[in-house]
């Protein structure tokens, strides 16, 4: 997959077929977008295009108080979309200069200049330009006038888009993850990088990776305990013209469990994330790891002391190692 960041600098794509979106998550429903432009691509010999926006246009338009949690960070986006064989990627930069083009200002001189497209799939119901203003029906009249393809995706899909993307974040939020992950179609993923901790997990036998989460913007679980397959990651999602590898390409996965919580049996104050890798020993401080939460184990829970903990965290390590067999 080619990715671009510029839209002044774009290459001449051959036969476009463009869908726009935030694609947040990048779930089922959103999968079978996908499908409708691959099989339109395949039938004329055309190339697919997603567009899509960084910043999120919530944050542009309704300022810094708007308060976003995503499924998915850029990232993370970027390399589902090309485990998914898009052709090409255009991150367009979104300013609020950006957000004030009239609806035909964005057709004309974003969409016609920049892309010049065969066909265009989008949803009866997307809107865009300043103030919302512009719809499907003004797309319509511009294909007839300029010559391009406008298909529609169905209601009933762009129904189950709303509905999966509102429900996976619910399902994150309150540690249903068997749903969540039904939904995406994948395990849900974050990255983090292993930071300096208190190393009481080291002296009840099950010592653990502290994780910072490093984009305020990510969606993560609620507290609790939860089986995981763990990777380490390097390096940033490719740029212009590099081909990105799928975030599962990982063979071998190192296994353990993880707990998000302020930790009541200590009297903790502060939410963390710690992974208790088994079987490993080594130095992880500095390094990024990816986490793929398989299944949510229990929630968090106040022990009588370090011991009960202890016995507990017995119990939850063989639980975990039954989840991810």
């Amino acid at each position: 997959m080619h990715i671009y960041r510029n839209i002044d600098h774009l290459p001449a794509f051959r036969r476009a077929v463009i869908t726009i979106g935030t694609f947040d998550g990048v779930h089922t429903g959103h999968q079978k977008i996908l499908e409708q432009l691959h099989q339109e691509a395949a039938r004329i010999d055309g190339q697919t295009v997603i567009i899509t926006f960084h910043p999120h246009p919530r944050k542009i338009v309704k300022g810094p108080s708007a308060d976003v949690r995503l499924i998915n960070t850029l990232r993370e986006k970027i390399e589902l979309l090309s485990w998914k064989k898009v052709d090409h990627l255009v991150i367009v930069p979104f300013t609020e200069a950006f957000s004030q083009l009239s609806a035909e200002q964005y057709v004309k001189e974003f969409l016609l200049e920049k892309f010049h497209p065969h066909t265009i799939i989008i949803g009866y119901d997307h809107q865009f330009g300043q103030g919302r203003k512009g719809d499907y029906h003004l797309l319509e009249d511009f294909s007839r006038r300029e010559g391009f393809q406008l298909q529609e995706i169905p209601v009933h899909l762009l129904n189950e888009i709303s509905v999966s993307s509102t429900r996976i974040r619910e399902a994150i939020s309150q540690t249903d993850l068997a749903t969540a992950n039904r939904l995406l179609g994948y395990d849900f993923f974050f990255s983090g990088r292993v930071i300096e901790g208190n190393k009481l997990g080291r002296t009840l036998g099950y010592p653990t990776a502290n994780l910072q989460v490093e984009d305020a913007e990510k969606l993560m679980p609620g507290d609790g305990v939860y089986a995981v397959e763990v990777v380490e990651i390097a390096g940033e999602p490719g740029e212009e013209g590099i081909n990105t590898a799928s975030p599962f390409d990982n063979p071998d996965p190192l296994k353990g469990m993880m707990n998000i919580g302020i930790r009541p049996t200590v009297d903790g104050t502060r939410r963390v994330i710690e992974v208790n890798i088994f079987d490993f020993d080594g130095d992880l401080y500095g390094k990024t790891l990816r986490i793929f939460i398989k299944k949510h184990l229990r929630g968090e829970q106040k022990f009588a002391g370090l011991d009960a903990l202890k016995q507990q965290l017995a119990k939850d390590r063989e639980n975990a190692v039954a989840a991810l067999d």
